[in-house]
């Protein structure tokens, strides 16, 4: 079916992490292959493989020097090759990051920019003179810390950088730079993927004016960024020329697609609804849940009601954790959350209206790892310790195997630590536990199959006792009432209307029908009308 997305999980792999085949402490393609069954066994529906193309590294690939070529610490595009042949007879899409937004330094194109003013892709990247005095042309802030510009004495101006200043952003105002980059995307539309990721959307064109940000009132405050509204380098009108011819590339391929993120200062509002349609993207996700500091019914409830009210048509994507973000255990959860807290927060993942990211371990409860200092890697971590948890504890090596030296995921001293306290949530210990984090994951993803009302149907919320969030998921034929204890004490719910429903998942035992459902702490219940 064209819009098999809707609905769908997507599981995401963060191939550095995941599993490592030749021994030298880095995932890689092969390392991901091995394990495709275990992908295909949990229920999802696709992979989403997080950059594996030439890269420094400085942002650990999404600073990329070769947009159409394998990076040889995870392998060969033969290697890429196989996973998709491997993925798609297990019944798994596969979707791939594009980066759009920026290149690394060390891109042939952005050595030729640099190299003067006057050459082919003088202005495939962002230049500007300096001010007067020498300072830089504007206010403008990178996301991860100090001004978004650097001087390139070889060129005599500035370059903008809304990130590392390894991470120099292309003109996508040029329509040359427009057609590189759909080249890039049909290269690997023709090996095979079934869509996109597209990274950094809210940062795709900025203010040919380049005129700057005004201040930004209230907030937390970390970085210098935080300082500002970003009203003239994040979330442009002219980012959308560029997203409809996107999407004309992606619809001269049968049932691919592209899912956004979207994260400008605008994300839950007016910019997100303009980023999508039947001409641009065909979903997105925003930061809302991954900056959330606690899960409360009215953030749900008004996440979900304002996507509806805003993008009425529209399909949205719900994530929780990912690479860029503290493991929603620990954001949420505490330092020492019970399993119970995981099973709760996957079952309302799965359970909302939409398509859904689950992140790499994510189904098995993983907590945020600890990293000491000296082991961090993460260039905006480092710069911004203690303050902020940072991306390193999200992106430790999944723990395969419990007795295993490394949890089995290399024979090598991986590229970040694994957590020890990880080992007692390794795969090998939850697989096939009644009631571990890994089984109760499979069965709310098959629960999730099995039902329309979860994958395709409406959802209306109901009055309920706080903390508990209640909502019933309705298509023809199939209505599920779904509730959720987001707090530490037992909760009792009633019923809609005070019909009698049978529980399928959740505190009840299965078959239990009843008019009011008891809540353990941290507890939830799926159920459908009894009979």
């Amino acid at each position: 079916m064209s819009d098999w997305w809707r609905g769908a999980v997507i599981y995401q792999v963060y191939p550095r992490s995941f599993a490592d085949s030749n021994g030298d402490g880095v995932g890689d393609l092969r390392g991901l292959h091995e394990r495709l069954d275990y992908i295909a066994g949990l229920g999802v529906d696709a992979i989403w493989v997080s950059p594996f193309f030439r890269s420094p590294m400085h942002d650990y690939g999404y600073d990329v020097a070769d947009y159409c070529d394998v990076d040889p610490m995870f392998g060969t595009l033969a290697d890429f090759d196989a996973v998709v042949a491997r993925a798609h007879s297990l019944g798994l899409r596969v979707v791939i990051d594009q980066v759009y937004s920026h290149t690394s330094d060390r891109h042939p194109w952005f050595a030729e920019s640099r190299s003067g003013r006057d050459g082919p892709r003088a202005d495939w990247y962002v230049w500007a003179d300096p001010k007067p005095d020498g300072s830089p042309p504007n206010n403008w802030q990178s996301l991860f810390v100090g001004p978004a510009w650097t001087w390139d004495a070889r060129r005599g101006q500035y370059y903008l950088h809304n990130f590392l200043r390894e991470q120099p952003d292309l003109n996508l105002l040029n329509p040359a730079v427009q057609d590189a980059l759909l080249g890039v995307a049909r290269f690997w539309l023709d090996r095979g993927v079934d869509g996109f990721r597209v990274d950094a959307v809210s940062h795709f064109t900025h203010d040919p004016a380049l005129r700057d940000n005004p201040p930004r009132s209230g907030g937390p405050r970390t970085r210098p960024v935080d300082f500002q509204t970003l009203l003239y380098n994040a979330d442009r009108p002219e980012t959308l020329v560029f997203l409809e011819r996107l999407r004309r590339v992606l619809d001269d391929y049968p049932e691919r697609f592209a899912l956004g993120e979207i994260g400008g200062p605008d994300s839950a509002g007016r910019s997100l609804a303009d980023y999508l349609g039947s001409d641009r993207l065909h979903t997105a996700y925003s930061f809302l849940f991954l900056r959330a500091d606690a899960p409360t019914p009215a953030l749900v409830q008004g996440a979900v009601q304002e996507w509806e009210r805003l993008h009425a048509g529209g399909w949205p994507t719900w994530v929780f954790s990912n690479h860029d973000a503290p493991r929603v255990v620990s954001r949420w959860g505490g330092s020492g959350p019970p399993d119970r807290y995981a099973k709760l927060l996957n079952a309302l993942l799965l359970s909302l209206r939409g398509s859904v990211c689950l992140y790499q371990g994510e189904e098995l409860g993983l907590p945020q790892a600890h990293v000491p200092f000296e082991r961090l890697r993460d260039p905006e971590a480092i710069a911004n310790w203690p303050q902020t948890l940072g991306r390193d504890g999200a992106r430790t090596p999944i723990p395969w195997r419990a007795d295993r030296e490394h949890g089995g995921f290399s024979e090598a001293e991986p590229w970040l630590p694994l957590d020890p306290g990880h080992l007692a949530m390794a795969v090998d210990r939850q697989r096939g536990t009644a009631g571990s984090v890994l089984e109760t994951t499979r069965q709310l993803l098959g629960l999730r199959r099995r039902h329309a009302a979860l994958t395709r149907g409406g959802i209306a919320f109901h009055d309920a006792p706080e903390p508990v969030l209640a909502f019933t998921r309705r298509a023809p034929g199939d209505d599920l009432y779904c509730v959720f204890n987001l707090g530490a004490e037992l909760r009792r719910a009633a019923t809609p209307d005070g019909a009698r429903w049978q529980v399928l998942a959740g505190d009840g035992a299965a078959g239990r029908a009843s008019d009011a459902l008891p809540l353990d702490p941290y507890g939830y219940a799926l159920a459908v009308p009894a009979p």
